[in-house]
């Protein structure tokens, strides 16, 4: 517009009529200011929770009274350069349930767990037992260890059921540590169920499988471990942020610690 009127000398008016534009927008004057509060509060939680896109960050930011929506934090995620990178695709692969298996119907009905393997800071091997609730996404264990015998397994299992209560079933597969008769007697005396996966189908314990995921990228994978007692600290600490904390979009952006209350109807899509 400013270049029509110099090269033409033509007023405002003519030049917008010949533009077919209104006199208005010409003289409008935006107002949008810069949100330097909440790009700054976007940036901090994404430096502690590194492994948050912008749907859990709006989540985080309404708890907090930010009256934002979903399409406002993605655009200013995106300019402050805060996206994540796309996970490796992985290949499809058809997994066939038990046909006896049901869904969880609510909490402590089915556990599932798992091991993962990290190192201490001076190369040390150390062993987690990561244990979930399937229905409410509740992870009532975490515990990083030297070494796992099945004796291990029970103290574990049963510090978590005098904490939220035994579970009805718990899913695992055919590591030494499970298919033990420590382990064995210790269901038979808690009224436990053990799910053994089929060998070579870990999808029939996907929720161990995604909730180890989980813990690798967010806490393994982001924290140095000094000590056996850093790790157990740092695990901990991650678990109890990811049950009161952490909103899980499976349950409808609610945090797990609101179901094992019974806050929600949600639960697992399947078994």
């Amino acid at each position: 517009m400013d270049h029509l009127r110099a090269v033409w000398q033509v007023s405002i008016r003519r030049a917008c009529a010949t533009l077919q534009a209104e006199r208005s927008s010409y003289h409008y004057q935006g107002k949008r200011q810069d949100p330097v509060a909440l790009k700054a509060r976007i940036k901090a939680i994404a430096e502690t929770r590194v492994r948050y896109g912008y749907r859990r960050i709006t989540v985080l930011l309404k708890r907090e009274g930010w009256a934002v929506n979903g399409k406002r934090i993605y655009r200013l995620y995106k300019e402050l350069g805060l996206q994540l990178r796309n996970k490796t695709p992985k290949r499809k692969v058809k997994a066939k349930l038990r046909k006896d298996r049901q869904p969880a119907s609510g909490p402590n009905d089915v556990w599932a767990m798992d091991f993962l393997h990290d190192q201490l800071f001076d190369g040390c091997k150390i062993r987690i037992l990561a244990v979930i609730d399937t229905f409410s996404r509740f992870s009532p264990a975490l515990d990083p260890r030297f070494a796992y015998k099945a004796s291990d397994v029970v103290q574990t299992l049963e510090r978590a059921g005098k904490a939220v209560g035994y579970p009805r079933v718990i899913r695992v597969d055919n590591g030494p540590e499970f298919v033990s008769r420590d382990l064995d007697l210790w269901a038979y005396q808690r009224g436990v169920t053990l799910d053994f996966s089929r060998p070579g189908k870990p999808t029939d314990n996907a929720f161990a499988e995604s909730f180890s995921g989980k813990v690798r990228a967010e806490c393994l994978n982001t924290a140095w471990f000094m000590s056996l007692d850093d790790a157990r600290s740092k695990c901990e600490a991650w678990r109890r942020d990811y049950n009161k904390q952490r909103p899980h979009s499976a349950i409808g952006d609610k945090c797990p610690i609101e179901l094992m209350n019974g806050a929600g109807p949600y639960g697992p899509p399947g078994a």
